[in-house]
C-alpha cells in the first residue's frame, strides 16, 4: 500500500474516469484530489502541493499542455511529477508533452494497474532525489561528486570519460522510449565490463545524462578501455531499426561513442566542479 502522505491531484474532465481513479487510488492508500478544469488544476497544484499530478490533455478550458507549462513555470510546483493521461497517440503529441515537462505519458484506454506502477515509479524517483539517474539507475549528483572528491585527493586511481554522441538526434527520430533503451543498454554494457575487471572499488556514474565516468586502478584501465570501446562500437548499429541501418551509417548525426582517457587527477584540481567542467568541455 502507498504511504497515505502521498497526495495525488487528478485533472480530468470525464467524470466517470475521474471518479474511478479517485476510488482506486484512495483504496491504494493515497490522498486524492480531483478537479475537472485546467485552470482549477493550476490553482489546486499551487494550493494542495500534491506529490504527483495525473493530467488529462483535453480539458474544457485550457489544455493539459498549458496546465503543465504553468506548473513548471511556478517555483512552488515546478518539481512535481506529471503523468499525462490522454487519447492522443501520435509521436508529435508525446514530444509536445515531454517538451512542457511531463514525466510520463499513458494513453486511453489505459490499464489502471499500469498507471498505478507508473505513479509508484515516479514517486520513487522523487524520493531518490538526484542520487541516481532515473533511466540507467546509475549514481549521479552527490554520489558521483563524493567519489570524484576521493579521486582528486588520493593517488592510485585512473579515470575514463565515456560520452554518447547524438543521442538527442536519435531521440528526435525514434522517440523517448527508444532513446532511453539506448541509454540503459549502454549503461549495462559498461557496468558488466567493469564487473569483469573485478575491482571491488571500481566506480561508474553519470556526470551528465549522456556522460559516464569510470574510476578504477590504472593497471586495469587499459584492458577495460579496449574491451568497452570494442563492445560499444559494435553495438551502435543495432539500436537502429533494420530498415534504417544502412542509411543511418551515412548520417552525420549517427549515434557514436567518444571515449577519453583522463590523466591522473590527483593534485591537479582544487574541486570536483573544476574537474567536471574540464571533462564536459572536451
Amino acid at each position: 500500500m502507498a504511504d497515505a502522505k502521498h497526495k495525488i491531484l487528478i485533472v480530468e474532465d470525464d467524470p466517470d474516469v475521474a471518479e474511478m481513479l479517485n476510488a482506486y487510488f484512495r483504496v491504494q492508500g493515497y490522498e486524492v484530489f480531483t478537479v475537472n478544469w485546467g485552470e482549477d488544476g493550476v490553482r489546486a497544484g499551487q494550493s494542495i502541493s500534491p506529490d504527483i499530478i495525473i493530467l488529462d490533455i483535453r480539458l474544457p478550458d485550457i489544455d493539459g499542455y498549458e496546465v503543465a507549462r504553468r506548473l513548471r513555470a511556478d517555483r512552488r510546483t515546478q518539481e512535481i511529477p506529471i503523468i499525462f493521461l490522454t487519447e492522443k497517440r501520435e509521436r508529435v503529441d508525446r514530444l509536445q508533452g515531454f517538451e512542457v515537462g511531463a514525466d510520463d505519458y499513458i494513453t486511453k484506454p489505459f490499464d489502471v494497474q499500469e498507471l498505478r506502477l507508473r505513479v509508484r515509479n515516479a514517486l520513487k524517483r522523487v524520493s531518490q532525489g538526484s542520487l541516481t539517474n532515473p533511466v540507467s539507475g546509475l549514481p549521479e549528483g552527490a554520489l558521483v561528486d563524493e567519489r570524484l572528491s576521493d579521486v582528486i585527493h588520493k593517488s592510485g586511481w585512473a579515470l575514463l570519460h565515456i560520452s554518447i554522441i547524438h543521442l538527442d538526434s536519435f531521440r528526435e527520430l525514434y522517440g523517448f522510449v527508444a532513446s532511453d533503451d539506448v541509454l540503459r543498454a549502454i549503461s549495462l554494457m559498461i557496468h558488466n565490463t567493469i564487473k569483469e575487471a573485478g575491482g571491488a572499488d571500481d566506480f561508474l556514474g553519470h556526470i551528465s545524462p549522456t556522460d559516464f565516468i569510470v574510476v578504477m586502478p590504472p593497471a586495469a584501465m587499459a584492458s577495460f578501455q579496449e574491451k568497452i570501446r570494442s563492445r560499444l562500437e559494435q553495438s551502435l548499429d543495432y539500436f537502429y531499426p533494420i530498415k534504417d541501418r544502412e542509411q543511418a551509417s551515412k548520417r552525420p548525426d549517427r549515434l557514436s561513442i567518444k571515449i577519453m582517457d583522463v590523466p591522473s587527477v590527483f593534485g591537479r584540481f582544487s574541486s570536483v566542479d573544476q574537474l567536471k567542467k574540464e571533462l564536459l568541455s572536451k
